[in-house]
């Protein structure tokens, strides 16, 4: 087969030559990478890198195949996916077809032979910038500086309410879809939790009218300041029953309160992101994806730190007590990754079981 030449052409001018796999066609997005050595199934499939170009920087990827049931959302919500190498013969006995051939299935982009450890490097020095995959050169970088991830919540959450587990449960959940992980479902359902999924514009009067025992705020791409409708009927649940947030999901807790959220140079993408519990001092390596983070500071008035990255000092978990309510930056649930602060369910579970009462 004809190996097509492919271009990644960056904001600030710079150009990758590769060669072309998955879907044809040209593509802008945001340029982020991830460190993730497993998992790469997981991260095609996480709605949380909706409108990005996603890097990966370990250098060969595909090795088992795609396998469905692995999958975090049914489709990929990625604009363009980048390898070093990909296989084309994947061994493994659940393997269910090509990398490739995914990718061509659902029209997503992707790029193989570049140099992604310069490529990493660039990201890393220069902070997440824009970047155009094309056929040809591109001069005119306009409309690639103009771009902007927009709506992505909206773009990611569930169209209608669904529910797991409907049968004698022993508690009642309602998961606020804001780009939710799948593997956050199965951990709630596991606990012996009926777990309702409702789309991200649902209203708070329309959570309480379910008469849940807990509440999950989840995982979702994008800048969480936009989503100020979301923002503002978490400030009318919050207090009336037990709250867990994960990722997004703490961060738009942290904005209802009055907290600050801002833009990372370049995020924390993968599954070896140290974190540090402040009550404990004990250090968990965390699966983690975002842009942005909570700025600390913002919140020491409503709440209370629980959580440290150890790499950079940012925050990672924030404990509200008086609203019976807590949330974590990292992905407990991890999938692919360490099952390191899976335990963090059951202290959810923990505060429904005695938590309402006192919500």
């Amino acid at each position: 087969m004809k190996e097509e030449k492919v271009y990644l052409t960056l904001q600030n001018g710079q150009v990758f030559e590769g060669k072309r796999f998955g879907a044809k066609g040209s593509v802008i997005g945001e340029l982020v990478f991830t460190t993730g050595m497993t998992g790469y199934i997981e991260t095609l499939t996480d709605p949380s890198y909706y409108g990005q170009i996603v890097v990966q920087t370990f250098p060969l990827i595909g090795n088992y195949g795609m396998i469905l049931s692995d999958r975090e959302s049914k489709k990929p919500y990625l604009s363009a996916y980048i390898v070093r190498e990909y296989c084309e013969t994947p061994s493994n006995f659940r393997c269910e077809g090509t990398i490739d051939d995914f990718l061509k299935k659902n029209n997503i982009v992707g790029v193989y032979g570049i140099d992604t450890r310069e490529l990493t490097r660039t990201v890393r020095e220069a902070g997440v910038m824009n970047a155009v995959i094309s056929s040809q050169k591109v001069s005119d970088l306009k409309e690639v500086k103009a771009y902007s991830v927009k709506d992505a919540v909206m773009s990611c959450t569930c169209k209608e309410n669904k529910i797991y587990n409907p049968e004698l449960a022993k508690r009642k959940v309602v998961l606020w879809d804001f780009g939710a992980k799948e593997n956050i479902v199965r951990e709630l359902v596991k606990r012996d939790c009926q777990v309702i999924r409702v789309p991200a514009w649902t209203t708070a009067e329309e959570i309480l009218a379910l008469s849940p025992d807990g509440l999950m705020l989840t995982n979702g791409p994008g800048d969480p300041a936009e989503n100020t409708s979301i923002i503002e009927n978490i400030k009318k649940i919050a207090g009336k029953l037990p709250i867990f947030g994960i990722c997004l999901g703490h961060q738009l807790f942290a904005l209802a309160m009055g907290g600050a959220t801002k833009k990372m140079k370049y995020g924390h993408r993968g599954a070896n992101q140290p974190v540090k519990e402040l009550s404990t001092g004990t250090v968990y390596i965390s699966s983690q994806n975002h842009g942005y983070e909570v700025v600390s500071d913002s919140i020491k008035n409503v709440g209370k730190l629980s959580f440290i990255n150890v790499n950079d000092g940012t925050c990672e978990g924030v404990e509200y007590p008086e609203l019976n309510a807590f949330t974590v930056q990292f992905h407990p649930e991890a999938c692919a990754g360490p099952l390191d602060a899976r335990d963090l369910f059951d202290k959810f579970m923990n505060l429904i079981d005695g938590g309402k009462k006192n919500a």
